[in-house]
């Protein structure tokens, strides 16, 4: 498999800001105020399976959107707003296409499936689950509705797969959803940049990091 390590520490900033002007006119035609006494954080599938080197599953770019998104959980975290992480995991039973499609399956009990060290998910909720989408087959929706939530900032991998449909799917339902540039990653730049003009243009408002802590900065805890 092809794999680019199109973000790094040193690139992501100039890299995102470049990305967001390929949608930057979709974003202007469907551009929504983030509202964060509204909003959750729902961290993708940040696991070793994609972010340690010795997996065959790693994103090279994966591990330098680490710290933005640290940052994001910060915020979060501090204001009490809610945070939701995801864990990617299958059973022979609940994997269906996927085991197809990739010829394998990440176990609960791989050493792989657990979420990153590097992020702090103090009070954050963890929702397991089997397929791209992570209101299939969960509570997620039920959740975000008890807790009086209508937008999402959508963060984490991969961009074009869990995160895209994670994204299509919380659109569907009614949220308005917040897609991080710089928070999320996958094997390529090419498919980022058609995650961003597909969600851009249908789904989401593409945003960097930046935008959404100017946004809590602004607002009154």
């Amino acid at each position: 498999m092809h794999k680019e390590l199109y973000f790094t520490p040193a690139s992501l900033s100039s890299k995102s800001k470049e990305l967001l002007n390929t949608v930057r006119d979709f974003r202007r035609r469907h551009d929504r105020v983030l509202a964060p006494g509204r909003a959750a954080l729902l961290v993708l599938d940040m696991q070793d399976y994609f972010l340690k080197e010795t997996s065959h599953a790693f994103v090279p770019s994966g591990r330098a959107i680490i710290p933005p998104i640290q940052a994001l959980l910060s915020i979060f975290s501090t204001r009490h707003y809610p945070v939701i992480f995801t864990r990617h995991a299958n059973r022979p039973e609940d994997v269906g296409l996927m085991a197809v499609w990739w010829q394998d399956i990440l176990g609960a009990d791989s050493p792989y499936s657990a979420i990153t060290a590097e992020l702090d998910m103090a009070g954050a909720i963890i929702v397991e689950k089997n397929q791209y989408d992570a209101f299939y087959g969960t509570h997620l929706e039920k959740m975000l509705r008890a807790m009086g939530v209508s937008q999402i900032v959508i963060c984490g991998v991969m961009t074009h797969l869990c995160c895209e449909t994670t994204a299509r799917s919380a659109f569907m339902r009614g949220f308005e959803v917040f897609f991080c540039i710089d928070g999320t990653a996958t094997y390529t730049e090419a498919f980022h940049k058609a995650s961003l003009m597909n969600l851009a243009h249908g789904f989401a408002i593409p945003v960097l990091i930046e935008e959404v802590m100017s946004a809590f900065e602004q607002h009154e805890p």
